[in-house]
């Protein structure tokens, strides 16, 4: 068996069965499309002779893996942003993994402390402006966006959305809660209009004209290029590092666990090992548009060519830490409201 996929809807899910003791296989709960795993998928089999099986979600795998219980098929589960690997660890539904090859090519900040996931690629969260109406320099931090000269300039998805909690929760693990909700409040005074809909949005929104600065994902804006119906769009808008000449842009993680279940545990380890590779991930971080987790692999395609990242080194649990209290400002600045 090949790949699998799942429709994204739950009830979909729990009629999907993979099979958990197969010999020479792999099981995969995704929430990234099985198409974007499908080359990396690929060259793992061939080095190795393993197939892989892929159920993919938007949402409801932590949910699944509960019901499902030590019965559970998965032997691994592959996930985007700190705030769902987190429910994992919290959920109880992923086991610690000591492991040699994963721990000498992952970082400790991208890695959780007990080996409950490990980062296979990394993405900015980077701040968006207008070639024509924001000048070169003029906003390079996200410190920055709080200024009342960006005043009625600036378009954001949800408060609440994980990309951007994770950001403010990297912004309390720098500056401390009193500041943050002092600049997440200056952040709502200088929208253009209510927060809504996704980074791709932002960036046409710049394009639009309906602001001039925004915030959003570097991978992205990688995919509006590469898309020829987004790609004039996207040349509107400048990128911005920020706090590249500080502590740093911060990253968030695509990233992979070992369930609790693992019937195929040594196959998961083998994957897991293989998705650390420089192989694989010059195959994953360039599919993606995104940044190696691997720092002995450097960004390649068009990643490389926006020039070097100087990514913010904190630890990504930590950010996780944070999240609660992110949540709270968010809620207490009425960020979302009118």
């Amino acid at each position: 068996m090949r790949m699998k996929l799942a429709a994204t809807a739950a009830i979909a899910l729990s009629v999907l069965p993979i099979t958990a003791s197969a010999d020479g296989e792999v099981n995969i709960y995704s929430y990234r499309q099985a198409y974007l795993l499908q080359p990396l998928l690929n060259a793992f089999e061939k080095e190795t002779g393993i197939e892989s099986n892929v159920v993919f979600a938007k949402q409801g795998l932590a949910e699944r893996l509960e019901r499902e219980g030590r019965n559970s098929p998965a032997d691994v589960v592959m996930t985007v942003d700190i705030s769902r690997v987190n429910e994992l660890v919290e959920r109880d539904l992923v086991q610690s993994v000591e492991n040699d090859v994963l721990e000498h090519n992952i970082p400790d900040n991208l890695r959780h402390p007990d080996g409950k996931w490990f980062a296979l690629t990394t993405r900015g969260r980077l701040i968006f402006t207008s070639k024509d109406r924001v000048e070169e320099g003029e906003i390079t931090t996200y410190e920055q966006l709080a200024d009342d000269k960006w005043q009625d300039r600036i378009c954001t998805r949800s408060g609440k959305h994980p990309y951007n909690i994770a950001l403010i929760s990297s912004m309390i693990a720098h500056h401390g809660e009193a500041y943050t909700e002092e600049w997440l409040q200056g952040l709502k005074d200088n929208l253009a209009r209510k927060p809504q809909g996704g980074d791709r949005d932002q960036i046409k929104a710049i394009a639009e004209g309906v602001c001039d600065v925004s915030i959003g994902n570097s991978y992205y804006y990688g995919n509006m290029l590469q898309d020829e119906n987004q790609r004039e769009t996207a040349e509107k808008v400048r990128l911005v590092f920020p706090n590249a000449d500080g502590r740093g842009t911060h990253v968030n993680i695509s990233s992979i666990s070992l369930t609790k279940s693992a019937p195929n545990r040594e196959n998961a380890l083998r994957l897991m090992e293989f998705l650390s590779s420089a192989e694989a991930q010059r195959i994953y971080a360039e599919a993606n548009t995104e940044y190696p987790a691997n720092p002995e692999v450097k960004p390649s395609g068009l990643v490389a060519e926006w020039g070097d990242i100087h990514p913010d080194d904190l630890s990504l649990q930590e950010i996780a830490d944070n999240r609660n209290a992110a949540v709270k400002l968010v809620d207490r600045v009425d960020y979302d409201g009118e």
